[in-house]
């Protein structure tokens, strides 16, 4: 059987090769080969970087003696295509039926992956983010200016609906996400003229879709906007991706592979969001004796909303930055609340100066950087291996954010627990990513949002992070001081 050949062959390999340690290489090569042999899908989670185990499922993919697809982010792409010909030249093979496609290109056309074609996805933990980016349609500011180029008869209209949607959107009380659902007096005046443009063929492309988009059930309508350059956009996409997908998954065997996509082996809560049924699941326990870093969570800490928390998270930072600012390694400060980022990001370069960015890829080895969640996440695979990395709040979605209160209206409106469906899973996936660099390095997490001590949801935070060596004090040899 191929799951014996994988095993054998990836074992020799791995014993000529100085590559990754990862300990579940083998276990996890005879799961992906499996799935290829019996045509079913599995759901599989390493709960290590992603860098890892690429092994494991590329040497079954190109043992297999038919066509398999890979989809991979396009930060990923190009070593994947470096693994693939230096596997080749050791297996001594030029198999040409493993087809490479990146993320977003194979959601943007599933007509890619064939019906039948077992279709293995890598770094599947943003799956249902990136479908739900994909399958939303945009209205920038120039495609305002080829409406009006392609319907001259009813540009007076166009501009007038184009100056009263500026005014309205740019007099709603700003928030710090920018964005802003639209209202009923909003969708109805750009409804109108959207059915007046389609039912006499004059929608550009770009505004057909989007009229198509707003017309499937299940859709949210929202504006953002670039204060900087006094512009807005229209955005439609769906509540939901599930009902998108339902379909496509009964096509082929899938192998969806991912760092962290599920607080349980089966996943239920990543399936329901991707509408993906019922399939076997593993999830890998990190290795407990290289992969711990420590975890320093003061004992009493200011809660996130209160006046104290501000100045006491200053004081802890400026002493974990200070004590470890002699080392050559990056120091990562994740502060998602916008005016405190930017307080943190002035008050620390003040004592470091250049080596601070706030939001800035283009840092010295030895940066300090000063970012939200979203940006880390983003671009952490740019930045080498950090000593220390302070959390001010958990990655919680905030309910301030119009989007976010939109998806919990959706839940509640089906009477589901929105807080263990959505929020709470979203802020257990991405601190479990934020954290994975750190481990095998012994570096220092410090998390000063106290729900974790006082809320029920805590102990489920703690057990996603482990393993880990907790301390309630900062020792100066975590940072090689003595």
């Amino acid at each position: 059987m191929i799951e014996a050949e994988v095993h054998s062959t990836l074992l020799r390999f791995l014993s000529n090769e100085t590559l990754s340690s990862w300990p579940h290489h083998l276990t996890m090569a005879r799961l992906v080969a499996r799935a290829l042999r019996l045509g079913r899908s599995a759901l599989i989670q390493t709960s290590t970087a992603t860098v890892e185990y690429a092994y494991s499922y590329l040497m079954p993919a190109l043992l297999w003696d038919s066509p398999v697809i890979l989809v991979t982010p396009a930060h990923r792409k190009t070593f994947i295509n470096q693994e693939i010909p230096r596997l080749q030249k050791w297996l001594k093979t030029d198999k040409q039926g493993l087809t490479v496609i990146e993320s977003r290109t194979w959601l943007f056309d599933s007509l890619l992956c064939p019906p039948g074609v077992p279709t293995i996805i890598d770094c599947a933990d943003d799956l249902a983010e990136l479908t739900g980016e994909v399958l939303t349609a945009t209205i920038e500011n120039w495609h305002w200016d080829e409406l009006i180029t392609k319907c001259p008869q009813e540009q007076e209209q166009i501009r007038n609906l184009r100056v009263k949607l500026t005014k309205i959107i740019f007099h709603r009380p700003r928030n710090p996400y920018e964005c802003y659902l639209l209202q009923e007096g909003e969708r109805v005046c750009l409804e109108g003229l959207c059915e007046i443009l389609a039912s006499e063929g004059l929608l550009t492309p770009v505004w057909k879709n989007f009229w198509q988009n707003w017309q499937t059930h299940g859709q949210l309508l929202w504006a953002s906007i670039n204060r900087e350059i006094g512009a807005f956009s229209l955005h439609v996409g769906p509540v939901e991706v599930a009902t998108a997908f339902q379909d496509f998954w009964q096509q082929q065997p899938i192998v969806l592979i991912g760092s962290f996509l599920d607080w349980e082996k089966t996943a239920p809560t990543y399936r329901q969001q991707l509408g993906l049924p019922e399939m076997l699941g593993v999830k890998f326990a990190p290795v407990h004796h290289n992969y711990h870093f420590q975890l320093y969570l003061p004992k009493t800490f200011p809660l996130p909303n209160t006046p104290q928390f501000k100045d006491m998270l200053m004081e802890q930072i400026r002493i974990l930055v200070g004590l470890g600012s002699n080392r050559e390694k990056p120091i990562i400060l994740l502060v998602e609340d916008l005016p405190l980022k930017h307080q943190v990001g002035a008050e620390i370069a003040a004592q470091f100066g250049s080596r601070v960015g706030v939001e800035k890829t283009d840092l010295g080895v030895n940066g300090i950087l000063v970012s939200g969640w979203q940006f880390w996440h983003q671009y952490q695979h740019l930045f080498g291996t950090p000593q220390l990395l302070a959390i001010a709040t958990l990655p919680l979605p905030s309910l301030e954010n119009p989007l976010v209160a939109a998806q919990v209206a959706y839940y509640k409106n089906l009477g589901q627990d929105w807080f263990r469906l959505y929020l709470l899973p979203t802020a257990l996936r991405e601190i479990q990513r934020a954290v994975v660099p750190l481990r095998g390095s012994e570096g220092v997490v410090a998390l000063f949002d106290n729900r974790v001590n006082c809320r029920s949801y805590g102990s489920k935070i703690l057990v996603a992070l482990e393993p880990y060596n907790r301390f309630n004090y900062i020792d100066p040899s975590w940072f090689g001081l003595v």
